[in-house]
């Protein structure tokens, strides 16, 4: 997990291409923007904790000890990280429309794990959106989508 995460420091600093990028590389990509989604309002609650480690395990079918290992290395992508271009470029290179799309909701669903949309995590989501190349009308039906507890079920 140390070499994933070395090697997207390496990708996001420009230091390698990113011609085909390795699950675990697209894995420590997203998980890490999970993470930030949780973390951006400045309080990391134990439900939002508890929420994308569940998220981890069902969306990329990890053990409890792999989601536990990808969670330690994706909050330690994303204090490292000085933006979220890194990690959306890698995931934008590597994933369909449908599976960014997929990010996109289960960002949604973290940020009401916790009872609130701040609006920290909104702007976020935005953004990444943005970033991910999701349209704004996809961006509002992915939220709404999350908000019936839809990621809970894919």
């Amino acid at each position: 997990m140390l070499r994933a995460i070395r090697d997207l420091l390496a990708e996001l600093s420009g230091e390698r291409s990113a011609a085909r990028l390795p699950e675990d590389r697209q894995r420590l990509a997203a998980a890490a923007l999970l993470h930030h989604a949780i973390a951006v309002d400045g309080m990391v609650t134990e439900a939002e904790r508890t929420r994308l480690h569940q998220l981890l395990v069902v969306h990329f079918g990890l053990g409890e000890r792999e989601a536990d290992d990808l969670y330690a290395a994706a909050e330690a992508a994303d204090n490292e990280a000085v933006d979220l271009f890194g990690f959306t470029n890698v995931l934008k290179q590597a994933l369909s429309e449908e599976e960014r799309g997929q990010i996109v909701e289960m960002m949604w669903e973290l940020t009401f794990s916790d009872g609130a949309l701040h609006e920290f995590e909104d702007n976020l989501i935005w953004r990444v959106s943005e970033l991910l190349g999701i349209s704004s009308r996809e961006r509002i039906r992915l939220k709404h989508v999350a908000l019936r507890g839809g990621a809970a079920s894919n």
